[in-house]
């Protein structure tokens, strides 16, 4: 069976931001591997019954059904040794604690800035599960959590522990990328695809890593279809 990535699409198929998605998919990138990126909605909750899952990323690896993007990354590792992205032991706890980092300082400044792109960018049949699942969430309307001035703050402030490391490498992980960057960058290609919001400016160091981040993997994240690409689609 050939190697599906089940990924989260918009109102194109072209058109793919989940930030954990795209972890998954600078993942295997790195290790030089194939997959097909299958679009994926929402409301496709059916879709993913066979991994007895309803979000992505799902990564089907011939007789292999893999779920969570962090341990879809744990997964390549085991399977697939040769340029490896988390390492082991410590190596692997420090790469954890980026994760959370992200998910838990940089997701929510990001969407406090984006959500209303973000809703924009959804296909229109999902567009109520989504704001019924996020109010729930949030305790409020989106209206009422879209502000991007406190977010792009709270934003200014999370990015801190990045300028520190940026400031003395290129990359979270050093002098090359892996497992840290991945899942620290998948948060911008989220912004980076819905909105044009922009996030940093051009003088901090977290916008030279964005730049190299984009540029890796022949371009990967920087040939991305973004909403602006659409006709008509952003407003």
């Amino acid at each position: 069976m050939a190697r599906v990535l089940f990924d989260l699409c918009g109102i194109d198929e072209g058109l793919r931001f989940s930030p954990y998605c795209w972890r998954v998919r600078y993942a295997l990138a790195h290790k030089g591997l194939e997959a097909e990126t299958r679009p994926w909605h929402f409301t496709d909750k059916q879709a993913l019954a066979f991994a007895d899952h309803d979000k992505v990323p799902v990564l089907v690896d011939g007789d292999e059904t893999v779920i969570d993007s962090y341990e879809i990354l744990r997964y390549l590792d085991r399977a697939y040794p040769e340029a490896p992205l988390l390492g082991n032991g410590m190596a692997e706890s420090r790469a954890r604690f980026f994760k959370h980092y992200a998910e838990r300082a940089l997701h929510p400044a990001m969407m406090r800035t984006i959500v209303m792109d973000l809703l924009n960018a959804i296909d229109p049949k999902d567009r109520d599960y989504f704001r019924t699942s996020r109010e729930k969430r949030f305790g409020r309307s989106l209206e009422e959590f879209h502000s991007p001035a406190k977010g792009l703050a709270q934003l200014d402030a999370a990015l801190a522990p990045l300028r520190g490391q940026l400031e003395d490498s290129d990359f979270l992980d050093g002098e090359a990328p892996a497992a840290a960057d991945y899942l620290v960058f998948g948060a911008f290609m989220w912004a980076r695809v819905v909105s044009t919001a922009d996030l940093v400016s051009n003088a901090d160091p977290v916008y030279g890593w964005v730049e190299r981040m984009l540029d890796l993997h022949g371009g990967l994240g920087r040939k991305a279809m973004r909403i602006t690409d659409i006709e008509g689609a952003y407003r």
